[in-house]
């Protein structure tokens, strides 16, 4: 049962991490796959973690909970970010910029993170958001109780929105420059929201673990109306976490879920019959993946003309190759991208 159980889970990661990089493909799409896509994958991805989440129990466990969690995201966002850097200050500094001010200038930006850090940071933010999504969510269970817990997350998930109508009504514009509007290091207000995704995953545990004829049914009807509802221009919806675009205080909750539960009970279906290998490899590398493939189309789209297959393959095999390549050449690589040693060879948060 465990087997089966990671096997549709890493076939989901997998199909989901590659929709991040379809997502972030910068020509233009015939159809509006990339709107979509925000529909529910990054919803899916704090649904997916929240569905493994164990509170902490016993009061001595808490800050090893955090130890581990910190060392399976902010350090390899740390590499990354100062592997990047360091490529990308080497090609400033050879093509002749010797403005202190502009390194200055980004490397407060990189400090900021979040929704500030674009192009080859892209994605950075997800990482601190669900970091600090965790840490919410496990002071809220150690706390708590559900009934409390609820409340908590409701008041969170209003704020959220609120904000969200600052931004997108108030400050107006675009949802990128609307947003940046808000000053907040890392994207934390985004967990705000995100945790709210990252509980329905740990509340409806059941469900998502084996997905029933019924709720698949649901599930389906959701998308087909979702998607007709927006072909006919009846709804307009948009969903963008990291620019804090949430549209709507139902249809927030409604869409994600129902994409979610649609993918994940067809991956149940289609893994229980047989192995999708090649979409497991590729969560294997997945970390990588989400860190280096913008990267990798800002280094090869000078020298390579490519569409959309082209951008995707770029953007997968390359970052399989490098993460392969720091697994097994570079020490403690598999320790700088989240991987940890068996459990008791971890140093201790208090060594």
């Amino acid at each position: 049962m465990k087997n089966k159980r990671l096997g549709w889970v890493d076939v989901m990661k997998g199909f989901l991490m590659i929709l991040v990089v379809i997502g972030h493909y910068p020509g233009q799409l015939d159809f509006p796959l990339a709107k979509y896509i925000y529909w529910f994958h990054m919803p899916a991805f704090f649904i997916l973690s929240g569905l493994f989440f164990k509170p902490v129990v016993e009061k001595g466990q808490m800050k090893n909970a955090i130890h581990k969690r910190f060392m399976q995201l902010i350090v390899p966002y740390l590499f990354f970010l100062i592997s990047i850097t360091l490529i990308r200050y080497g090609i400033e500094f050879g093509t002749g910029n010797r403005d202190l001010t502009w390194y200055a200038n980004d490397l407060w930006t990189l400090v900021i993170g979040g929704r500030f850090i674009r192009g080859a940071y892209g994605v950075f933010w997800f990482v601190t958001t669900l970091f600090f999504t965790y840490l919410f969510f496990l002071g809220l269970t150690k706390y708590f109780d559900r009934t409390k817990q609820i409340i908590i997350l409701t008041i969170f998930y209003i704020i959220a929105h609120l904000e969200s109508i600052f931004a997108m009504h108030v400050i107006g514009g675009s949802p990128a420059a609307a947003a940046q509007q808000i000053p907040m290091i890392w994207n934390i207000d985004v967990a705000l929201m995100a945790i709210v995704y990252f509980a329905l995953g740990y509340y409806m545990k059941n469900l998502w673990m084996g997905i029933s004829k019924k709720w698949m049914f649901v599930g389906i009807a959701g998308c087909v109306i979702a998607v007709l509802l927006d072909h006919f221009h009846v709804i307009d919806y948009h969903l963008s976490m990291k620019f804090l675009r949430y549209d709507h205080f139902i249809l927030d909750l409604v869409i994600p879920l129902s994409f979610t539960v649609t993918f994940v009970g067809l991956f149940q279906f289609i893994t229980s019959r047989v192995s999708l290998v090649s979409l497991q490899k590729v969560e294997k590398h997945s970390l990588t993946i989400m860190y280096l493939h913008i990267f990798v189309d800002i280094l090869m789209n000078d020298y390579f003309t490519y569409g959309i297959i082209g951008f995707t393959a770029f953007g997968l095999f390359i970052p399989i190759l490098v993460s392969i390549t720091i697994k097994n050449l570079m020490p403690k690589g598999k320790l700088l991208l989240g991987e940890l040693p068996p459990k008791g060879k971890l140093p201790s948060a208090t060594a």
